[in-house]
């Protein structure tokens, strides 16, 4: 059982921490918050699905470009 200061993080949570990372847009302060507060597998599961998309989207825009 992990203690993260009370506070339960989302997988919602998880994601707008790696959107805001793909954005390379960050404070300090919340990078800190996210550090003690996310868990590890949701930020990990969270940034392989947005991977994917960002991939999706540029293939798709490549085929719809040359195609």
């Amino acid at each position: 059982m992990s203690d993260n200061g009370g506070r339960k993080s989302s997988f919602g949570q998880s994601v707008r921490a790696v959107l805001w990372s793909f954005l390379g847009v960050r404070k300090r302060r919340d990078l800190e918050a996210d550090a003690t507060q996310l868990n590890p597998v949701h930020v990990l599961v969270a940034a392989l699905i947005c991977a994917a998309v960002f991939i999706g989207i540029l293939i798709f825009v490549v085929r719809l470009v040359v195609g």
